[in-house]
This record gives C-alpha cells, structure tokens and sequence, in this order.
C-alpha cells in the first residue's frame, strides 16, 4: 500500500523525478536531494512502511533481511564508484514519514551536486 501524501511514494510511483540507482520490485535506491556527499542515496521500499523496522521479518522479498541485502549492495557499489573504503549508513525516517537508510562515502572529493554523474558512476558500479 502506498501513501498518496507521502514525498517517497510519489517518487516510488513516478509522480516526483529522482536520479535512480537503483530498483527492482520491492526497493527503490535514489540520490539525496541534500546530499551530505557526492553518491549520497536514499534506499526506501517502495510499499509504505512508516519505520525501517515495520518490514516484514525474514529473507523473503520486500522483507526487512531483502532490504539490507540492497543497502549493502549500494554500500559496495559506491566503494567501488568513489574509489573508497569506508561508507556510512544510518537508518532515518523522522524527517519522511516513509522508511529510508541513508547510505554516503565518506569523500569531501565530488561534488555533491553533481547528480547524474554521480548517479551513473554507482549504476555502472551495480553492474561490475
């Protein structure tokens, strides 16, 4: 279910442009508008869950051990994209009121804004 309020189901449905990174059924990964980094992304579900840890329990798909396995895939893919080891990660969801993980390098190098670029560099690194 999604919520028609919500600034991330509108993303999710296409209502509101992002730069994506990825998406497959289940989870949708975005760069920040705000980034606190060149590369930081979003990772939501694309089915509304007020809080990270309201996804269904398990290893099954959209659970809350399949949504790990993406952030980590991105949080491997900017190691790769931004040339570095370590990468931040923290669980949000008071400023949207729709689970998200943040996920950054830890790299004052890019430019934060430079979105598609910055985009592409962690959808080519996905593809490795």
């Amino acid at each position: 279910m999604r919520d028609p309020n919500c600034i991330f189901c509108k993303i999710v449905s296409g209502e509101i442009p992002a730069h994506k990174v990825y998406e497959d059924e289940s989870f949708l990964a975005f760069l920040d508008i705000n980034p606190r980094a060149a590369g930081h992304v979003q990772v939501i579900p694309k089915e509304h869950y007020r809080w990270v840890w309201d996804l269904p329990s398990g290893g099954g798909q959209g659970s809350i051990g399949a949504y790990f396995e993406v952030v980590r895939k991105i949080a491997k893919a900017e190691q790769k994209a931004f040339n570095t080891e370590l990468i931040r990660s923290q669980v949000f969801g008071d400023e949207v009121a729709h689970a998200h993980i943040w996920v950054w390098p830890n790299d004052d190098s890019g430019s934060k804004k430079d979105f598609e670029p910055n985009a592409e560099k962690i959808r080519q690194a996905l593809s490795l």
